[in-house]
């Protein structure tokens, strides 16, 4: 790659929007400026290259991307713009005619970002360059690495697996992220090795379709051998996994959360829906009866885990009748946080197409319902922690605390001093608040 001469140091600037997925592919491109001699810029900071990651789980994450590409281009007009992630691969054609956008990357060729930059610095024409593929012919992991050094953190998302061979009713990003592709064991391994080596001390594992890792691979990789990999290594205190589907959940993985402390007790498992009629309309590949029944045996193996789960109201059809199931549901379940989403109408999936699409009204009404419920069972979880000890990672000071998380992902604040940064303490906990616990640290035994 050529190198330009410049008296200045050329400054990038990410925008990232979406899920943690996309955070670490932000992190992994910034990763590939910083080592070609770019300095990092803030959000709002005057900068030579805008990088906007996009977001397309949403309408609202389309809406959000272009605003944020024309705010951008009217305070920074002779900037360098370059869009990636889900909406650039789905509608690259709405960058190009937006006229304000230079480089369209979408989710492969990544690694060559810093090229397409710089070739459009050159350009002699206004043309965009688009250089998004078809994603749905990609068979393999874009692999891609962040370097952290000098960053004051503790926690790092590690990205280990793309794409989804689901097809939720529901759902746009297998077209956006294509099938499934896993990452190389020994290339995860390599990089939190290296994380761990720079202080981080817990590692969350992500992916669009965690719990599938390693099937497309043919050579026994799975989850569960890459945590039994990761606990060997003596600096890493914490290992946690991001979303898993309940039926990609094995007997295996399930056995190191027993055994292994070094794994968060915690699993966060999209249910969706509390009603079979709504589930099969999703095409969610399993029923209430058998999601039930892992719950308990999970509550009976792993004692005090945490289950988060992912719920859709408002889906297509969705009767009133349905959703005082789903309430039923979420009351006899009991997770411990419920991330509750409107249903959001996706042109290119066949939910779009469905008849009975619920109003706006009615799927806000629902989703007000269901975070009061939440609010409460979530409560009545954190006050089983009251006056017993809990392990907490302290990550960050805060208005004169400590804060971190427990195993269960629940935030902390620790009131004692001397608190240092990245160690893990047995935290005493004395009082619950709205959104978190507080505790002192205990008496080592």
């Amino acid at each position: 790659m050529e190198t330009i001469e410049t008296n200045t140091q050329k400054k990038v600037s990410f925008i990232t929007l979406g899920c943690k997925v996309n955070q670490y592919d932000s992190d992994a491109m910034r990763t590939l400026f910083v080592r070609n001699g770019y300095a990092q810029a803030g959000e709002n900071d005057d900068a030579d290259v805008y990088v906007v990651n996009t977001c397309s789980v949403t309408s609202i994450g389309d809406r959000k991307s272009r605003q944020m590409v024309r705010r951008i281009r009217r305070a920074h007009p002779k900037a360098i713009i370059a869009v990636a992630g889900c909406y650039a691969q789905l509608a690259p054609e709405v960058f190009e005619k937006m006229g304000d956008v230079d480089v369209i990357v979408g989710l492969q060729n990544r690694t060559r970002i810093v090229d397409y930059v710089e070739q459009a610095m050159h350009r002699t024409d206004n043309r965009p360059l688009n250089e998004t593929v078809d994603i749905m012919k990609v068979d393999h992991f874009e692999n891609m690495e962040v370097d952290m050094a000098g960053e004051v953190r503790t926690r790092a998302f590690v990205k280990v697996q793309e794409g989804c061979d689901n097809y939720c009713t529901f759902c746009i990003i297998p077209y956006a992220r294509g099938k499934l592709k896993s990452r190389l064991q020994a290339d995860a391994v390599h990089e939190i090795t290296r994380l761990v080596s720079e202080g981080y001390r817990e590692v969350v594992l992500t992916g669009i379709h965690l719990g599938n890792y390693g099937k497309d691979l043919h050579d026994g990789t799975s989850l569960a051998t890459l945590v039994a990999e990761l606990v060997k290594i003596p600096e890493l205190l914490r290992i946690r996994l991001g979303s898993v589907e309940s039926v990609e959940l094995s007997e295996d993985l399930i056995s190191i959360m027993q055994h292994e402390p070094k794994v968060c007790r915690h699993l966060h498992l999209p249910i969706q829906s509390g009603s079979d009629a709504v589930l099969k309309g999703m095409n969610r590949h399993y029923r209430l009866p058998q999601f039930k029944k892992l719950i308990s045996e999970l509550r009976e193996k792993v004692p005090g885990i945490a289950i988060t789960t992912d719920l859709i109201v408002g889906f297509p059809g969705e009767t009133e009748e349905n959703f005082e199931e789903t309430l039923e549901t979420l009351k006899e379940i009991r997770f411990s946080g419920i991330h509750v989403f409107p249903y959001s109408r996706r042109t290119g999936t066949p939910a779009a197409s469905y008849p009975d699409q619920i109003s706006n009204e009615i799927k806000k009404e629902r989703v007000h319902r269901v975070q009061a419920l939440e609010k409460g069972i979530a409560l009545d979880y954190r006050k089983q922690f009251l006056g017993k000890v809990v392990r907490v990672l302290a990550e960050e000071q805060k208005n004169g605390f400590f804060e971190g998380l427990t195993d269960e992902y629940i935030r902390v604040s620790i009131r004692n001093s001397n608190i240092e940064r990245g160690h893990m303490y047995p935290v005493c906990i004395d009082k619950i608040t709205e959104d978190g616990m507080t505790g002192t640290v205990a008496e080592e035994e």
